[in-house]
């Protein structure tokens, strides 16, 4: 282990102080590189990507979809696992909350129907998995507090 040096005050008090970084002394770099930031219209977002009004659409169709044991949408319960938008075709990956579930033949027949009829779907497709299996940390916690949970 090396030891540290130890200096005297008068060392300490004779240095002179570092040089202080300047934005002058940087000549390539604009004075305020966020200067027109704001000036700057927003990028268009395309209608399939979250936030656009096609993508929009289809989660206010399967947020209008109510599981029929438990009084939230099936967006909020957390059975939705992703929205993929490709032009006017739409593929929704879901769950339900147990194999075994009462709905389990009928509701992705639902959410097909739904979110075909969205305007600006052609086709819509729902993938039905198990895996990750669902659960009640998936919900929303606005689901949650519907259901007392939080």
């Amino acid at each position: 282990m090396m030891d540290e040096p130890t200096y005297t005050t008068e060392e300490v008090e004779a240095a002179s102080p570092a040089p202080r970084a300047r934005v002058e002394d940087a000549p390539d770099r604009p004075r305020d590189y966020l200067d027109g930031f704001l000036a700057q219209p927003p990028q268009a977002l395309s209608p399939g990507e979250p936030g656009g009004d096609l993508y929009d659409g289809v989660i206010d169709a399967l947020k209008e979809i109510y599981d029929p044991e438990i009084p939230v949408n099936i967006y909020d319960l957390g059975l939705i696992y992703g929205v993929d938008v490709a032009g006017a075709h739409v593929a929704v990956t879901m769950t339900l909350t147990t194999p075994h579930c009462p709905v389990a033949e009928s509701m992705p027949g639902e959410v097909e129907l739904r979110v075909s009829a969205v305007p600006g779907v052609a086709t819509a497709e729902v993938n039905l998995i198990w895996d990750p299996p669902w659960d009640p940390q998936k919900m929303s916690d606005e689901a949650k507090l519907e259901l007392g949970m939080l």
